[in-house]
């Protein structure tokens, strides 16, 4: 039986961000009294979890203090005194950001990433910063040099990656809500295998400066929450143009809770057919396919379609990502910042040497395989076919929306394995990835919630994808499916 934390007769794990909002402003509870109904749930639970590297417990109560006063006055913001939890690449002034890496053990950023100075706007109240795969690179969260994170389903399996302390943490409800980043599929996949919503905005959307670098045409951070609705009150408050980013969209953000409780009459979803064939576990297809039948009897037209270069989209997802990852870890050299090896008689043995003992084994294979793809004589060869292999998979993209109003496909080839699997081969591991990478590499936002669950009780999930920057309409339709689904919750000891 599972413990719980109440606060003032409500248990916290039932408890969504709006519900909260509601609570807090009729004064049933104080910011101060649900800070610290997290910060009891997490010393409870996640000694087993591990979702957490940093627990920030003083900074979080000063907050919800600040955020109490702001209530009182009567001008509180969506998000004021609402418990959240960081990945832990997004960098906050004075709390370390390690990236889950000992190359950035002991880094405290002097500045705080854009999406964080608007949270702060709003006063939300954070939590800590949760484990990741190392500089985001992995889809396990095993790969973590400080916090192997587990899944709340089941301890023995991941939470998926690399956003898994961050979906981990929403699951477990040991945070009310949290930002993770998705390169290839980092907050769709630990969505899905944890049983929570997960979005990823289109590229732009939200502000990626202060986000520590993978693939910056790839990157982008995003909410993971209880909920569609959660989701959208969280990226309103982060989603818009940032002048510090250079590739932040000038494109008018909306409300994005502005089609909760859309009709779905007469929305056409399409169904790519190589979404749900060789590699799919079949009751993963199952049940994305029985939830493709609810949107049916809800009014909504299901349109067959096709998109034949899903086959090479792992290969060119992975060679892109690892050229860019390749020169964006070159500035971890031991001279100006993170890891320096006491090692190293010259220059290049000192940088030699903080590299080889700072980053871990899939950093490593990443940005060989990026220096390779980039070197003289192989250029032309992989990462040149692979950038035409993006503009090819956008096109198909294109072609498919002329037709429909959003895609539905699995979030992932299988429910969550167990943490002895996969990990020891990169190659399986990078398969996994097959049903998200196109939407990082066509730009596109998609959700992930969960649709069902398999035979031993673990969650799977179904990705919506939208065209871009509509994410108003990906959250309601999804908010629709949710409003007829029966969610099963974590039992946590």
């Amino acid at each position: 039986m599972q413990l719980t934390v109440k606060i003032k007769g409500m248990d916290i794990t039932k408890l969504k961000i709006r519900d909260m909002r509601k609570m807090l402003d009729s004064g049933e509870i104080s910011a101060s009294e649900l800070t610290q109904g997290y910060i009891e749930r997490i010393k409870k639970y996640d000694g087993n979890v591990k979702s957490y590297i940093t627990v920030t417990e003083e900074n979080a109560l000063e907050s919800a203090n600040a955020a109490q006063e702001k209530i009182k006055a009567g001008n509180a913001a969506p998000l004021c005194g609402i418990p959240m939890a960081i990945k832990d690449n997004i960098c906050t002034d004075g709390v370390k950001t390690t990236c889950a890496s000992k190359m950035l053990e002991n880094f405290i950023p002097p500045y705080n990433a854009t999406v964080m100075e608007k949270l702060d706007a709003q006063n939300i109240v954070m939590l800590g910063k949760v484990s990741m795969d190392e500089f985001a690179m992995g889809g396990s969260t095993q790969t973590s040099a400080f916090a192997k994170t587990k899944n709340p389903y089941d301890l023995n399996r991941v939470p998926g990656g690399s956003s898994g302390g961050s979906a981990a943490s929403v699951s477990a409800s040991l945070c009310a809500g949290a930002l993770g980043s998705d390169t290839g599929g980092s907050i769709r996949q630990p969505a899905a295998f944890c049983g929570v919503t997960g979005l990823k905005p289109t590229y732009g959307r939200v502000s990626r400066y202060g986000l520590v670098a993978f693939a910056s045409s790839l990157d982008q951070i995003g909410p993971l929450a209880k909920d569609a609705h959660d989701c959208a009150v969280i990226l309103n408050a982060i989603a818009g143009y940032d002048r510090h980013d250079g590739t932040s969209s000038k494109n008018p953000t909306e409300d994005f809770t502005a089609k909760i409780g859309m009709d779905m009459k007469g929305v056409k979803i399409a169904i790519p057919k190589e979404f749900y064939g060789e590699g799919i576990d079949k009751e993963v297809a199952d049940e994305v396919l029985k939830a493709a039948e609810t949107y049916k009897q809800m009014g909504a037209e299901l349109i067959e379609c096709s998109m034949p270069s899903l086959k090479y989209a792992v290969p060119a997802y992975y060679l892109i990502s690892s050229a860019e990852a390749s020169s964006n870890l070159s500035r971890y050299d031991g001279i100006k910042y993170g890891h320096r090896s006491e090692i190293g008689e010259n220059f290049n043995e000192l940088i030699c040497n903080s590299r080889a003992e700072g980053f871990g084994s899939e950093v490593k294979r990443r940005i060989l395989l990026g220096n390779y793809a980039l070197s003289s004589g192989y250029y032309d060869a992989y990462y040149g076919k692979a950038l035409a292999l993006r503009q090819k998979i956008s096109a198909e993209y294109d072609s498919i929306f002329e037709k429909c109003d959003m895609i539905l496909t699995p979030t992932t080839p299988s429910v969550a394995y167990n943490a002895d699997e996969n990990v020891s081969d990169p190659v399986k591991m990078y398969k996994a990835d097959i049903c998200t990478v196109t939407v990082n590499i066509a730009s596109l936002p998609a959700i992930s919630t969960t649709c069902g669950y398999n035979k031993d009780g673990m969650p799977v999930g179904m990705s919506i994808i939208g065209k871009k920057f509509d994410e108003a309409s990906i959250i309601g339709a999804a908010d629709a499916f949710e409003k007829t689904f029966a969610y099963k919750a974590p039992e946590l000891v």
